[in-house]
């Protein structure tokens, strides 16, 4: 018999440890030490900042921070929104990576937006008081059931978004335009916008609905209706079909007056709805003329902040289903 030699300590300690959890691969040192400095750094000087140039470990200081300083949640929303004044606009911001790779577009974005990523953005924040709160309200208003996946995303503002979120925003459209107020037929085909424009199948039935709005021509006499905290669906028009095209936020000027705080090109602004009716005038002819078939403003929903809200628990996430024949 072979006498049995001794294993180098190092192959020992491979064998030993094969089944055990590995040392975790630290972040990169740069990452690392950005994060502390927002860890550290003085609260002050975070406030200071917008919003969109935080990062976002001082962001989550920022949420805690005013979640305290300013308790009503109307006030709260108004003030983060306009954290973001300024914010720099992209459309199409957003997606599912790395959670799923339709696309490589991220979960959250700080330093950009449009409508849709401000409005929940400014929500999601309002109704938190940390980081990880903020990223979970985050996907519970962005997705049905807050269940991730571009299939359970809310693409269609009137039919998804506004019906997933009954529990944060009511519509009251119907209420304000009056019994003489116009409406529009929306059907819409989500198997075919997910397979043509996320190359996923999904087995989804055709729906219809009926919208209220109120016409632009209205809003000045129903605007002192309105209130801080509002949900705000622009409602367009091109050949004959409505939809809602655009969305942002009611929050209160100094003398009361209500603003239409939004994500637009080229970036986040505040401004009276007289303005952005004018604005939209002012494309709609200069696309007159030159011979272009552009949307046309017919007026706007406006959904309601609920004031006894209780927010839903996330529907457990589905295990993702695998190939036929796997």
């Amino acid at each position: 018999m072979r006498p049995v030699r001794a294993l180098p300590a190092l192959l020992l300690s491979i064998l030993v440890a094969g089944c055990a959890t590995p040392p975790a691969v630290p972040p990169a040192a740069d990452a690392v030490a950005v994060a502390q400095t927002a860890a550290t750094e003085p609260l002050d000087a975070i406030l200071a900042k917008p919003l969109y140039r935080m990062h976002p470990v001082e962001a989550g200081r920022y949420i805690a921070w005013v979640h305290e300083a300013e308790p009503d949640l109307r006030k709260r929303i108004a003030a983060i929104g306009r954290k973001n004044l300024g914010q720099p606009y992209r459309l199409n911001l957003l997606g599912e990576f790395p959670y799923q790779v339709h696309d490589d577009l991220p979960m959250f974005s700080l330093d950009h937006s449009d409508c849709v990523v401000f409005a929940e953005h400014t929500y999601a924040m309002a109704l938190s008081q940390s980081w990880e709160e903020f990223f979970w309200m985050l996907q519970r208003i962005r997705y049905r059931d807050g269940v991730i996946g571009v299939a359970t995303r809310n693409h269609y503002t009137e039919m998804d978004w506004n019906v997933a979120n009954r529990w944060l925003v009511t519509d009251i459209s119907a209420d304000l335009a009056g019994p003489d107020g116009p409406a529009y037929t929306m059907t819409i085909d989500r198997a075919r916008f997910l397979k043509t424009r996320h190359h996923t199948d999904a087995s989804i039935p055709v729906e219809t609905s009926r919208q209220a709005y109120v016409p632009k021509d209205r809003v000045a006499t129903i605007a002192g209706q309105l209130r801080e905290g509002d949900l705000v669906n622009v409602i367009s028009t091109r050949d004959g079909q409505y939809w809602a095209s655009h969305v942002g936020l009611v929050v209160l000027g100094p003398d009361g007056e209500r603003h239409f705080l939004h994500s637009s090109e080229p970036q986040v602004r505040e401004e009276t709805f007289e303005s952005y009716i004018a604005r939209a005038a002012a494309r709609e002819e200069r696309n007159r003329q030159v011979g272009k078939n552009g949307q046309v403003l017919a007026g706007f929903k406006f959904l309601r902040l609920n004031d006894d809200m209780v927010v839903p628990p996330m529907a457990p996430q589905p295990r993702p289903g695998r190939p036929a024949g796997a």
